[in-house]
Parts: C-alpha cells; sequence; structure tokens
C-alpha cells in the first residue's frame, strides 16, 4: 500500500482540523456575481454544484473547503449613488436569503453568534451578510438601521470611491478621515450591533473609526501593508491597535493585494484596459479577453498560499493571534492565488500554516473562533449602548454643514 508524502499527510491533517474547527470567511461576493451573470436567476446558475466554471462558490466546494460561516457580501459599486444604491442593497440582500431559502439543508440564516454555533451544531454553513460601502445607506441612520434589522451584520465605511463622510483608501482625501457624520455612523453601528468594516478605508479613516468606536472594528477583506505596499492594506501602527480594541484583520487571497509583484503588474494590466476604453475594474468577456492577451506578452505573477500565509505570520505578529482571521473575496476577484483557485482551497492554505508550526490551537482562532467572539462581543457592547440611549436622528446636514 502506497504511503502518504508529508505534503498528503499535511493536507489530511488540514482538513481534520477544519472540520473541528471551520472556516469563517469575511467576505464572498456570490451575490454579486449571481446579480452580474443571470440576474439572480438560481435555475441558470446553480450554486448547488456550479459546473458553468463562472463562480468561485457553490456549495460543494463550500463544503470541501471546510468552510462553516461566511459573510455574503451585499456589495453594490459607488456608481450607484442615493435611493438606487438603497434598492440595489436590497435587492442584494434578496438574492442571500433566496439562496438560504432554495438550500435550507445546506445554509443557514445567522444574525448573531449564538446562530453561527448553532448552524455548526446542525452541519449547515451559518449566512451572514456584510454591506460593502457606506454609499449604500444614502446618508441615512434610519437607513443603516433598517438594514441591520434586514439581517446586514457589517458595513464597510467606504468601497474604492469617498462617499460623503469617509474617505478610501483608493480615492483622494476629502475628509481627513471621518467627518462629524462619519463619525456619528460609526457610534450608531455600535449601538445597533453592526461591525464597523474598516477594509477599503484610507488609513486616516481607520484611526479615526478607531478613535470612535466602542465595539471591536473588522478588516473583512485585507491584508498586510508592509508585506505588500497596497494602499488597501493595513499599516503596522493599525493592526497593533487591534488588541486594544479588539477587532480582527481577516487576510484577503486577492493577488494584486498580496503579492507586490502583482500589484505592478496589475497596474499595468489596468492601464491597458483603461488605453481599450473599459474600466480597469471590469471583469467582464471583453475584459478578460484583453487581460487574457496582455498576459500572453506580459506573465502575470502568480500568488501561492505561501503568499498568504506570509501576510498571516505578520498579522499575527503584528495584531496578535486572538485578531486574525480570512477573507478570501471569492467572486469579487478576476484572479486567484495557486491553489487556492476557489473556496474549496482553504485546506491548501492551513496545510501551509501547519508546514511553519502553526498550532492546532491557534489555526482554531483564526479559522473561527476570533470572527465568532468579534461578533459576540459587539452584541454585547450593543446592549450597552441601547441601555444608555436610543436611536441617532442625526442628519448629515445638521452635523457637517
Amino acid at each position: 500500500m502506497a504511503t502518504e508524502t508529508p505534503a498528503e499527510e499535511r493536507l489530511a491533517r488540514a482538513r481534520e482540523i477544519l472540520a473541528a474547527h471551520p472556516v469563517v470567511d469575511g467576505h464572498n461576493d456570490l451575490p454579486w456575481a449571481l446579480r452580474e451573470q443571470v440576474r439572480y436567476d438560481l435555475d441558470r446558475l446553480d450554486v448547488s454544484g456550479d459546473r458553468t466554471g463562472r463562480l468561485h462558490t457553490d456549495i460543494p466546494r463550500l463544503r470541501a473547503g471546510g468552510v462553516g460561516g461566511q459573510f455574503w457580501s451585499v456589495y453594490v459599486p459607488s456608481s450607484l449613488t442615493g435611493d438606487e444604491a438603497v434598492s440595489a442593497t436590497l435587492e442584494q440582500i434578496d438574492a442571500v436569503r433566496q439562496l438560504i431559502a432554495r438550500y435550507p439543508a445546506d445554509l443557514a440564516a445567522a444574525d448573531d453568534a449564538d446562530a453561527i454555533e448553532k448552524a455548526r451544531t446542525e452541519g449547515r454553513i451559518a449566512s451572514l451578510m456584510g454591506a460593502e460601502g457606506g454609499h449604500s445607506i444614502n446618508n441615512s441612520l434610519a437607513t443603516l438601521r433598517t438594514l441591520h434589522r434586514l439581517g446586514v451584520r457589517y458595513l464597510t465605511l467606504t468601497h474604492n470611491d469617498n462617499n460623503d463622510w469617509a474617505d478610501s483608501a483608493t480615492d483622494t482625501p476629502r475628509h481627513g478621515g471621518l467627518t462629524a457624520f462619519g463619525r456619528e455612523v460609526v457610534r450608531e453601528m455600535n449601538r445597533c450591533g453592526m461591525l464597523v468594516d474598516l477594509s477599503h478605508v484610507a488609513p486616516a479613516t481607520m484611526r479615526a473609526a478607531l478613535d470612535v468606536s466602542t465595539a471591536p472594528v473588522i478588516f473583512s477583506h485585507s491584508s498586510a501593508r508592509a508585506v505588500c505596499d497596497h494602499p488597501r492594506n493595513v499599516p503596522d501602527d493599525v493592526l497593533e491597535r487591534l488588541s486594544g480594541n479588539g477587532g480582527v484583520a481577516m487576510v484577503t487571497f486577492v493577488p494584486k493585494f498580496v503579492l507586490q509583484a502583482a500589484v505592478d503588474w496589475t497596474a499595468a494590466a489596468d492601464e491597458n484596459l483603461r488605453a481599450h476604453g473599459l474600466h480597469h475594474l471590469d471583469t467582464g468577456p471583453e475584459a478578460m479577453r484583453l487581460h487574457a492577451a496582455f498576459e500572453e506578452t506580459h506573465p502575470r505573477p502568480v500568488a501561492t498560499a505561501a503568499t498568504v500565509a506570509d501576510h498571516l505570520d505578520h498579522l499575527r505578529e503584528t495584531a496578535g493571534v486572538d485578531h486574525i482571521g480570512i477573507g478570501g473575496d471569492y467572486d469579487g476577484t478576476a484572479f486567484t492565488p495557486a491553489g487556492l483557485d476557489d473556496v474549496s482551497g482553504y485546506p491548501r492554505l492551513i496545510a501551509e500554516l501547519l508546514d511553519r508550526r502553526w498550532s492546532e490551537a491557534d489555526i482554531a482562532k483564526l479559522t473561527w473562533s476570533n470572527a465568532v467572539r468579534v461578533l459576540r462581543d459587539a452584541e454585547a457592547v450593543a446592549r450597552e449602548e441601547r441601555s444608555r440611549r436610543g436611536p441617532s436622528n442625526a442628519t448629515i446636514t445638521e452635523l457637517d454643514g
């Protein structure tokens, strides 16, 4: 009988660990992919076993990846504004609810930490929601509270562009971080029990939110700026504050955020798209054709599980093992690391960490317990805040002029 190689043994051990301590992933863009590709028609793109090759995510691959909890992003682009952005966010929420209703044996709606734990005992994947971009609330605290009542458990304060009250990492600063209304948004999120997500925001916004927030914050899909110098990543001084705040930084897998050579290649590839009249974030068929042609003459640097593990090593050293997590950003990126091609790949990352002498206890914090704990802590803060004050009805005009 053939014996397993050391690599096979580590992968088998990784799967055992994930069976005991599943991944709670901070960010997956499947709802937007379903909107873009089939306008939410689940008969046309069946996630019970996608065979089209058009998705990173389906239920069999979530199972194979050891995923026990997923924050589904109810993202809408910042090109949508005002009531249009709110309506599109509601449609995204409805899409997640449709998924859960269609696959009740596999997916369970989870609005709090207890529900995540309950789903695990039932053998189902806890399904939470996060809204990606403060433009989704249209400068309305009432809309923020309504999203929370509909099950949204984090709000990313910005997406790729500034909004009226917060600066983005990838836009020209306008506010110096958060305006007075932006600080009130953070306070109201604390009162509701909605996690403050600092992925995508400028460092000044990160620091301002940490100054205001009485609850733990998260980075739902960001990596370490010291390892890869991209503005979407988190500076060390911010990572060092997570231990005092109780928050969690969830490493992303997007190659252009984790591999410096990929950052440089992406800048050239984006310029190629713009030269052909396409937006640099376009992932449609024509954009992919142009990327493929560009790659023939400019080979794309390839990230690996080891690349992601380099970030996790740094995050553990800088923020502490109690303040790290995973947010793959599947179905929200055109490219993925080799070996982490889709949501079935998490065991390969865990095998890499085992190779680096990570203990099962540390891996359990990374995959499961940190994410559940941060949500539970935010719920406790919300109970305290609600005992002291009612909802804020402040407006951006009143606070920012």
